[in-house]
């Protein structure tokens, strides 16, 4: 195996572990449900189209703006609504066209968890904990990927763990968040959202 081919390994099993699985198989779904080149879809996030091309195909691993991944969950919410199938092609390029001008500032994935939808590139039968409004079912996985994905982006594996083992002694429940989701697997922080979210609704 060459060494691009080992780069496309390294990063689709390190875009599985940040995302849940790689990009190309996420964004491929989106495309065909949204109807939209991949082109349109870059502009919707955006990425220039090269860019969105190199994670798709896994010669770049990270999506390095919070804005974009913000995007893209945002665009799997619309994707996912039951009611999008009801909706004409001039309110999709309207919503498209909202969800272009949003930033990271406001979480797509926790507005996906009071929804209770699934946005696509979720995993069927992936563990679920409570909602975060009174009630509402929700899917773990997103709100978990959402903070994985931030602290990721703003701290590197060593400095996670050295700002956990500073505040351990004090703190000892907001290192175990720093560990698990910072240096944590996927399914380790989907586990623990949804413990933390069933035990501060006590059941």
């Amino acid at each position: 195996m060459g060494v691009a081919a080992e780069t496309v390994v390294r990063n689709r099993a390190l875009q599985t572990e940040w995302y849940g699985e790689p990009l190309g198989d996420r964004v491929r779904r989106l495309l065909d449900r949204l109807g939209l080149s991949q082109s349109a879809l870059a502009g919707v996030l955006g990425l220039s189209a090269p860019m969105l091309s190199q994670l798709m195909s896994a010669q770049r691993a990270k999506i390095s703006n919070p804005a974009v991944l913000h995007r893209l969950l945002a665009a799997e919410e619309l994707a996912a609504d039951p009611g999008f199938g009801a909706l004409g092609p001039a309110e999709v390029r309207e919503r498209l066209k909202a969800i272009s001008a949003e930033s990271a500032a406001t979480t797509s994935g926790l507005r996906a968890a009071t929804s209770g939808h699934v946005p696509a590139g979720a995993a069927e039968g992936a563990p679920q904990g409570a909602g975060v409004a009174d009630g509402a079912p929700v899917h773990a996985e997103q709100p978990a990927r959402l903070v994985q994905a931030l602290l990721r982006e703003v701290a590197s594996a060593a400095e996670i763990e050295s700002a956990a083992a500073l505040i351990g002694d004090r703190f000892p429940d907001l290192a175990e968040l720093l560990r698990v989701y910072g240096n944590g697997r996927t399914s380790e922080a989907e586990a623990h959202y949804a413990r933390i979210i069933r035990d501060a609704r006590g059941y």
